[in-house]
């Protein structure tokens, strides 16, 4: 591989192990590190390690809902019957 092809494969590595980090899935994100040396990325040094902390983070708008809390906002849901159809009105 080239150098510039191997920096737009670190680059995806590293979105691929920020998912597996957020997940909780270890045994992925020691294979993507293998990768990721394979490929000559070295983490630098004042680099903190993703904080994969269970408390709910504050979101964007600062409402402090978590995400449980804000499912539901939107359109309003249709009307169904007993077996799931939309029925109309």
């Amino acid at each position: 591989m080239t150098q510039k092809e191997d920096r737009k494969m670190i680059a995806a590595l590293l979105r691929e192990r920020e998912g597996y980090v957020r997940r909780g899935e270890d045994d992925r994100v020691r294979q993507v590190d293998e990768q990721l040396t394979f490929h000559g990325y070295e983490a630098e040094p004042d680099e903190a390690p993703v904080d994969r902390s269970s408390t709910p983070k504050e979101t964007a708008d600062g409402d402090g809902a978590t995400a449980e809390e804000r499912r539901g906002r939107g359109r309003p849901r249709k009307p169904r019957d007993a077996e799931g159809n939309i029925v109309r009105e």
